[in-house]
């Protein structure tokens, strides 16, 4: 059989032109900001969200939303709409990465904390990330894990010189520096080979506990670290304890701009140039689950830290070490955690995080296991091997939204900078409060944006499992917290309830109750009906309801079968007005002390209700008034 030949030239003469310049959509006609922002308000009035009659634009206002740093989020962005110019990675002021080639090929530094107090527990758990996809060691020391007299036993299968050893030992840090130096010279190992960080950070153990030596005490030992140790840093501006107290994006960038200040002024104080002082900082932030808001923090924080640096003398990138947020984490349904800690470690590596810690999804309840700590890390692997996030070089780069919200941050994180430093630096404004002060405003909002669910939990505030088998783990060091910046987690307001209801299963047999007192069809209460059990457990409160009824007694003699005093009413408004005020009736000649409503007080209100549930209501307080309820009626 032979070859079929192809006629090259034919191919040739009907191929297309290829233009000189590709425009996408270029055969679609333009369409402009007024144009779309009309259509808009179209569907906006069609939806009811906007009256008829509403301005221009009120679509797109409805749209538009507010950040904990006041900074406002439209829900469109156009190349007209991108401010300061980003750069190229590799310079300054190295918004797109702090190196040329990025992560390629080899990915960010996967890091891993320990801090098992029991030091074989630690070596194995230790050797099993390194030979399992992790490469750097974050180690728990001294009163926050690993006893200082035992590094040299836990560490004693890690090659120094391949994998950086980070150091985390709080009040015992300069212990902790010393014993690890120490080792490294008994191992012989070169000075200029030796990799991590020796994890001194008075200013964040300040902001942690309260009290700490003065920021000076840094100097001996950065100054040995400048000497001759080259790949090693000495010093980390911790954000965390700005993040964990509740505190905004931009909060924990200025914070970290005034830490890396007053450890560059002492260093160069001490006669080292900026530049080597820059050298030896590694800035650590949280990574949310809120992508976008993270890569364009961690974005904005090289850009800070490289204008910092240039007004000092010599515009430096910044080392950034970026952890899933400890805020975010729950103790009940933790494995929504995973998921969590996916979404914060995609936004690490995109952001351009140098190196990422992913939790594991029982930090939160105690020392992780082998289980969950080959979960994080492979969280990681995934990203980096399959996802192949770090094969792109600033992968949000030239999406206007994250460049305008890359400026947006940078603005105000400057400003919350230039506040600190103008009460007399980072130390000053903490002693004097005002880190305390600000952090708590946010966090004020936050507990709220929680309370009424418009910052949804899963697991927790929405969808709760109240028959979850719990998870148990060994309880972990905890940090040493005398005063300082408190610490804050989203879930545990509702984490509270869910342990107040597992204490009473245990001891009387039975969770508290509310009992749904539906009205009419299935039709006609579920979505209510669903509603309210869904808030209600998420207090740890079960919700037995009466099923179709036709009338208040049907409703009235299932309510007395449930043997609880609190009822809620649940169907629609039509058949509210038709059947409310007597089944409120039935039920308190029933027995109910409490009757609650599901949806928005009506006007006039109907009699005998004492409650309301409905989206957007205060659910912690609805369930304490029910947990009131029922402590009173015993």
């Amino acid at each position: 059989m032979s070859t079929p030949q192809v006629d090259t030239d034919a191919l040739d003469r009907g191929a297309p032109e290829e233009p000189d310049e590709l425009v996408l959509a270029g055969e679609f006609p333009v369409v402009t900001a007024e144009e779309w922002s009309t259509l808009v308000d179209g569907v906006a009035r069609k939806a009811g969200r906007i009256a008829q009659d509403a301005a221009a634009g009120a679509g797109v206002e409805k749209l538009t939303w507010s950040t904990p740093d006041a900074i406002r989020v439209r829900p469109l962005y156009t190349a007209e709409d991108t401010q300061a110019e980003p750069g190229v990675p590799g310079r300054a002021p190295f918004v797109r990465g702090s190196r040329a080639a990025g992560y390629v090929p080899e990915g960010w530094d996967v890091r891993q904390r320990h801090a098992d107090p029991d030091p074989e527990t630690a070596k194995t758990a230790i050797m099993a990330d390194l030979e399992n996809g992790v490469t750097s060691v974050w180690l728990g020391a001294g009163p926050n894990g690993t006893a200082i007299a035992d590094l040299p036993a836990v560490l004693a299968d890690v090659y120094l010189d391949l994998a950086p050893l980070v150091l985390d030992a709080g009040p015992a840090a300069e212990e902790a520096a010393e014993a690890f130096l120490a080792l490294a010279a008994e191992r012989k190992i070169p000075a200029a080979d030796l990799v991590g960080n020796l994890g001194l950070d008075p200013i964040g153990l300040r902001a942690r506990t309260g009290e700490s030596p003065g920021v000076d005490s840094v100097v001996a030992l950065a100054q040995r670290v400048a000497a001759g140790f080259t790949k090693l840093r000495a010093i980390v501006a911790d954000a965390l304890p700005v993040h964990e107290a509740g505190g905004s994006d931009a909060q924990e960038l200025g914070w970290s701009m005034a830490a890396g200040l007053a450890y560059l002024r002492v260093l160069t104080t001490a006669g080292l140039r900026v530049d080597e002082a820059a050298r030896l900082l590694e800035f650590r932030y949280a990574a949310t689950g809120e992508q976008f808001a993270t890569i364009a923090k961690l974005r904005a924080a090289r850009r800070l830290w490289s204008r910092v640096t240039e007004v000092c003398g010599a515009a430096a990138p910044q080392q950034q070490h970026a952890v899933s947020s400890s805020v975010m984490q729950s103790r009940r349904d933790p494995w929504v955690n995973l998921l969590r800690g996916t979404v914060a470690g995609f936004a690490a590596g995109a952001g351009g995080a140098d190196a990422v810690t992913v939790a594991p999804f029982d930090a939160a309840i105690g020392l992780s296991e082998p289980f969950s700590r080959r979960i994080a890390r492979n969280t990681q692997a995934l990203l980096i091997s399959e996802s192949h996030l770090a094969r792109v070089i600033d992968p949000a780069g030239g999406s206007w939204y994250v460049e305008h919200l890359t400026d947006d941050l940078a603005q105000a994180a400057w400003a919350f900078f230039q506040e600190i430093e103008a009460a007399g630096g980072a130390v000053a404004a903490l002693d004097a409060g005002l880190i305390a002060e600000r952090t708590a405003e946010v966090r004020a909002a936050r507990e709220k944006a929680v309370a009424n669910r418009r910052v949804p939990l899963t697991g927790v505030s929405e969808f709760p499992n109240l028959d979850e088998k719990l998870v148990e783990r060994r309880p972990r060091p905890e940090r040493v917290q005398n005063g300082g910046l408190p610490v804050f987690r989203l879930a545990e307001p509702f984490e509270v309830y869910r342990d107040r209801s597992d204490a009473q299963l245990e001891s009387a047999g039975a969770r508290p109750t509310a009992f749904l007192a539906t009205l009419g069809s299935l039709a006609a209460y579920t979505a209510r009906a669903g509603f309210a059990r869904n808030l209600l457990q998420a207090g740890g409160i079960e919700a037995p309801e009466a099923g179709p009824t036709e009338s208040p007694e049907d409703v009235a003699t299932a309510f007395a079968e449930a043997g609880t005093p609190v009822a809620v009413l649940c169907s629609t408004d039509a058949v509210y007005a038709e059947r409310a005020e007597a089944t409120v009736a039935a039920l308190r000649e029933a027995g109910a002390r409490t009757v609650l409503l599901a949806g928005k007080p009506s006007d006039p209100p109907i009699p005998g209700v004492d409650g309301y549930l409905y989206a957007g209501c205060d659910a912690l307080a609805v369930i304490e008034d029910v947990y009131e309820a029922l402590e009173v009626a015993k």
